[in-house]
């Protein structure tokens, strides 16, 4: 669940998302990503509104198949079950220029609603092969001595979850996360998924928290995600104090083939681009 603080509980949440689906005209249609069970069970009770599924599940309209990442690339396959047709399209080897099974998901869905805008197999190709990507989503900000930089938006732990599953498959080297929470709530919250999401990354830094207006909340700050992360069994977790310790922990400990990863909603995307000049300047110093 996200956004406890504005909808109380995760029952609204879902109330919310299916409000919002039943308020398409009657003309359109809602496209759901039934891999989530939640999302699953939502669609099953949705009878006035056209709907079309996709994901990776067997009983998708839109289903994507044979997924390979190879460095920064995705390729993969779609087959597209028209319920509203009566008929079956198969596209084969889809080329996305970016790495990781979210971001292949959610280019199913593209091409769920291309398929029934009308654009035709070309047209899909050609438009997946040219996304470009999405700012703040693993941006690519730099490179020092064969280490690469990268911003990534991802603030809950389901999608930090992903990130750094993409950067894994990606990387030829180790994943070095950089970490600033967002929001006290939203850590105290969920504070038990933080603390299993990070288990694709060799190193995790902790910055504090940012408090997007919040006021701090006892026991629940950067010191407490690390110590839930060692309890977890993260080996190589600790806190910084802020984005001056940054540029001297990652000429230290990081080489040729690494990825070092911002993630946060904060201002922590001032730091992932300010950190490839300052490796080279202390390279100079």
């Amino acid at each position: 669940p996200e956004h406890l603080d504005h909808y109380g509980n995760y029952d609204a949440v879902k109330r919310a998302f299916r409000d919002f689906v039943e308020n398409v005209p009657f003309y359109g249609f809602g496209v759901c990503c039934i891999d989530h069970p939640e999302v699953q069970a939502m669609v099953a009770n949705i009878t006035d509104r056209r709907v079309v599924t996709y994901g990776e599940n067997m009983q998708a309209d839109v289903r994507f198949s044979n997924l390979e990442i190879s460095g920064p690339k995705s390729r993969f396959d779609v087959e597209i079950r028209d319920r509203k047709r009566d008929e079956t399209l198969s596209i084969t080897g889809l080329e996305l220029p970016m790495a990781g099974r979210h971001n292949v998901s959610n280019a199913t869905a593209a091409i769920a609603i291309a398929h029934e805008l009308g654009v035709d197999e070309a047209g899909i190709r050609k438009g997946i092969a040219a996304f470009s990507g999405v700012k703040r989503r693993f941006t690519h900000t730099g490179s020092w001595n064969g280490v690469d930089i990268f911003d990534d938006y991802g603030h809950h732990p389901v999608e930090i979850k992903a990130v750094l599953k993409a950067a894994r498959a990606a990387s030829s080297g180790r994943v070095i996360a950089i970490k600033q929470p967002h929001r006290f709530t939203r850590l105290r919250d969920l504070m038990g998924d933080f603390c299993s999401c990070f288990n694709d990354a060799d190193v995790v830094m902790v910055a504090p928290v940012y408090r997007a207006g919040e006021d701090p909340i006892e026991g629940v700050d950067e010191h407490a995600l690390v110590a839930g992360l060692k309890a977890a069994g993260h080996r190589n977790a600790s806190v910084i104090s802020g984005p001056e310790e940054i540029a001297g922990r990652v000429a230290e400990i990081a080489r040729p083939g690494d990825f070092v990863i911002f993630l946060g909603a904060g201002d922590i995307t001032k730091w992932a681009h300010a950190l490839p000049g300052e490796l080279e300047a202390l390279g100079k110093a």
